[in-house]
């Protein structure tokens, strides 16, 4: 029980891996309060989590709201930890093709979210002492060819980001860090795509088996998997960690293909074997 005594706000927490962390800082004790657009979904949730989840609307694109999620979790009881995890695909185009408002409507979801979270809980952890805050970023941030481009630079921001709020917030005992995913079946770049239930069923059975095969553990991500990263960071357990990420990716950034898949020699493995 790390977390008895303890509240979390929890961001895009109806589903996939808010949903999953939300839940498992609520089985170590801590009283959450999950935000999101989708009503139904964090409706559900609270209801069946015995009153150790409550759920608030909140579409953190608004300013105001973020504020008062942040307020209205330190009414409730206090504000110790806060889990800035919202997110969706985003525009999908490239650079030199992507609309200017698609590209601020995905920088206000991914990015500017994450900063007025940050903004308008560290007054109200610093009063009670001090407190975690965990973002959620993605290996898109580490290069290309993982997700879109607005998307993918977003998420790089958010890891400075983590930095620059660790360095401003640490006199106030606020550790700041990120957690980066892999490939993680939440269907987040399958659920804003014109397509019926069924097709996106097939959409993200595809998505998982290319997971499975992308990386040195062969299995895709689950977001149980991050949740257990994001509740380390929270907690006391990682007291001395600060402006920093934990990447949850199966392996994924290790290196090419060729370096962990014996069916695949690496370049170096090619040469010896022409020597």
């Amino acid at each position: 029980m790390r977390f008895a005594g303890k509240r979390a706000v929890v961001t895009g927490g109806a589903s996939g891996i808010g949903r999953a962390t939300a839940l498992r800082l609520a089985d170590e004790g801590a009283s959450v309060v999950v935000a999101d657009i989708d009503a139904e979904g964090g409706a559900a949730l609270a209801a069946a989590s015995q009153g150790r989840i409550v759920f608030r609307h909140t579409d953190v694109t608004q300013p105001d709201q973020i504020e008062a999620l942040m307020q209205a979790a330190d009414a409730a009881g206090g504000l110790d930890i806060l889990f800035n995890n919202a997110g969706a695909g985003g525009a999908r185009e490239p650079i030199d093709q992507i609309a200017p408002e698609d590209w601020d409507r995905t920088m206000a979801l991914l990015l500017r979210s994450v900063a007025l979270g940050i903004r308008y809980a560290a007054p109200l952890m610093a009063q009670r002492g001090g407190g975690a805050i965990v973002n959620t970023s993605s290996v898109s941030a580490l290069g290309a060819g993982y997700a879109p481009t607005a998307y993918s630079t977003a998420k790089a921001g958010v890891l400075h980001l983590t930095k620059m709020a660790a360095a401003n917030l640490a006199g106030s005992r606020i550790r700041v860090n990120a957690v980066v995913p892999g490939f993680v079946l939440t269907g987040i770049f399958t659920r804003n795509l014109d397509l019926d239930a069924g097709r996106r069923e097939q959409a993200d059975a595809m998505i998982a088996r290319a997971a499975a095969g992308a990386q040195p553990i062969p299995r895709a991500g689950r977001p149980e998997d991050i949740a257990a990263a994001v509740a380390f960071l929270a907690s006391d357990d990682a007291a001395f960690v600060t402006g920093t990420h934990i990447l949850v990716d199966g392996g994924l950034t290790i290196g090419t293909r060729g370096s962990w898949d014996p069916a695949e020699p690496s370049l170096l493995t090619a040469l010896a074997a022409m020597a």
